[in-house]
């Protein structure tokens, strides 16, 4: 079993440092929305502590993101105002131990990931040309 494990890190390690920045910003996103579940989970559970270590690791995923917008760009600037919206829900959700407020928060960072999946597709299909070599 610890072989096992000790491959998956591997594994993980490396994909983390062979991704592209593209690919590490939906690394973030599905981050945070593994925490966020698992936050749900610990509010069900009435496991405060666990709620507020998930409910942090998400505030921290976001955190990271906003660090890595360009403000030179006009939609970075409302990503960083939908980003705070954000943080500012998290705190609420930890404070009020409020799973609708993570389910609100889910849905918006879900909606990111998935624009942010359909980017990487385009740019990925604009790179390098649909992969049929000009066959139907």
């Amino acid at each position: 079993m610890a072989t096992q494990n000790a491959a998956y890190n591997a594994y993980k390690q490396n994909s983390v440092t062979t991704a592209s920045p593209g690919e590490l910003t939906l690394m973030l996103y599905n981050g945070c929305l593994k925490f966020l579940t698992k936050a749900k989970s610990a509010i069900n559970d009435r496991n405060i502590e666990q709620r507020n270590y998930n409910i942090q690791r998400s505030q921290a995923i976001i955190s990271e993101l906003m660090s890595t917008l360009n403000m030179d760009i006009e939609i970075s600037k409302q990503m960083m105002k939908l980003y705070e919206y954000i943080q500012h829900r998290l705190v609420e959700a930890n404070i009020q131990n409020d799973v609708s407020i993570i389910e609100e928060v889910e849905g918006l960072v879900t909606e990111f990931r998935d624009t942010w999946k359909e980017v990487i597709r385009i740019n990925r299909q604009q790179q390098f040309g649909n992969g049929n070599n000009g066959h139907v």
